[in-house]
């Protein structure tokens, strides 16, 4: 436990739950996405349904699509804004099951056609747990760089990924592979202590037999 952990964020409120966490939501989705957002249909489940708009959750979601942090103090309008940036929005209510109380379902879309859905819940303080990235559990929590690598199940793709982090002197902090089935589809999730570079990312959507690659890096875009 850290300091952070007692005071929450610096933010604008009222909730480091169900504003702060949101915020942290909506930028760690457009930082998968790699883009600019343009379309976004947002689903709300548990207590984010059921108080969520009182604590100003769906205007904390969409700030972060739009890239603002927990301390900028436009998130209150960020609607306006949205509309400004010709950002289209909805909002539902869904009961997501086995899914933790505070937790919202985004499916995004950039200018390009390009389209990421994440599933993801607050957990408090300010903090999150990216649960699903396209329907895949990777249980991250975006406080590291991650690296998320959709492949066929093939020999060799582990490989292929852990020796370029250490041609590019990227350390792995933490390392998970997920399959549906031998030689099926596989997804490889990393979490590193540097950002990755875009010639890594380049150079791993060329590698045959990986069909997706979705990057997290933290600071400055």
């Amino acid at each position: 436990m850290n300091l952070f952990d007692i005071l929450g964020p610096i933010m604008v409120g009222p909730s480091s739950s169900h504003t702060a966490g949101a915020v942290r939501i909506g930028l760690v989705t457009k930082k998968l996405l790699g883009s600019i957002p343009k379309k976004a249909d947002i689903i709300l489940s548990g207590s984010f349904a059921a108080t969520g708009i009182g604590h100003g959750t769906d205007k904390a979601l969409v700030a972060g699509l739009l890239g603002m942090d927990t301390d900028n103090i436009q998130i209150p309008q960020s609607f306006e804004i949205a509309k400004k940036e010709q950002l289209e929005f909805t909002f539902s209510r869904q009961n997501i099951r086995d899914a933790h109380p505070n937790t919202a379902l985004l499916a995004v879309e950039d200018g390009k056609g390009r389209t990421i859905e994440v599933q993801a819940s607050s957990l408090g303080g300010g903090r999150i747990m990216i649960n699903k990235l396209d329907g895949i559990e990777i249980n991250v929590t975006g406080e590291r760089p991650a690296l998320i690598v959709h492949n066929l199940d093939q020999p060799g793709h582990v490989a292929e990924v852990t020796s370029l982090m250490a041609h590019k002197s990227i350390n792995i902090a933490t390392m998970n592979v997920y399959r549906d089935k031998r030689g099926g589809y596989a997804v490889m999730v990393l979490e590193t202590d540097q950002n990755i570079p875009a010639s890594a990312l380049e150079w791993l959507k060329r590698v045959e037999g990986i069909i997706k690659v979705t990057c997290l890096n933290l600071g400055d875009e």
